[in-house]
C-alpha cells in the first residue's frame, strides 16, 4: 500500500526541489547592486509624485470580477452554440441552468448595488 504512494512522493519531493533550486540559482547569478535611483517608483518615466500605496474604491475590483465572470460565460457560450445542433435537448437543459445561475448572481449583484460607478 505505502508503496502506491511512494512515487507521488518522490515527484512532490522532486517537484518542491526543482522549484527551490530555480530560486537559488536564480539568487546565485543575477545582478545585485541597488542604488537610489533603481530603488525608486517608477511609473510611465516620470517621476513619481505623492505616496505609492493608495487606497482604492472595492468597487473597481468587484467591477472587474464580474466582467471577468460574464467574459468566461462567453468562452463557454461559444463552443455551445457552434455545436448546439449535435448536443441536443440535454445540452440545451444544461446551457439554461448554467445562464440562469449566472443570472442569480447578476442579480445579487445589482441589488447589492455592485454595478453603480461611483
Amino acid at each position: 500500500m505505502a508503496t502506491d504512494y511512494s512515487a507521488v512522493l518522490v515527484f512532490i519531493i522532486a517537484g518542491i526541489g526543482f522549484v527551490l533550486g530555480a530560486f537559488l540559482f536564480a539568487k546565485l547569478i543575477r545582478p545585485h547592486r541597488p542604488y537610489k535611483v533603481k530603488n525608486e517608483t517608477y511609473e510611465c518615466g516620470i517621476p513619481a509624485e505623492g505616496e505609492g500605496w493608495l487606497q482604492f474604491n472595492n468597487r473597481f475590483y468587484i467591477f472587474g470580477l464580474i466582467f471577468v465572470i460574464f467574459d468566461v460565460e462567453v468562452v463557454f457560450l461559444f463552443p455551445w452554440a457552434v455545436a448546439y445542433k449535435s448536443l441536443g435537448l440535454f445540452a440545451l437543459v444544461e446551457m439554461i441552468i448554467f445562464i440562469a445561475i449566472l443570472l442569480v448572481g447578476l442579480l445579487y449583484a445589482w441589488k447589492k448595488d455592485a454595478l453603480k460607478w461611483v
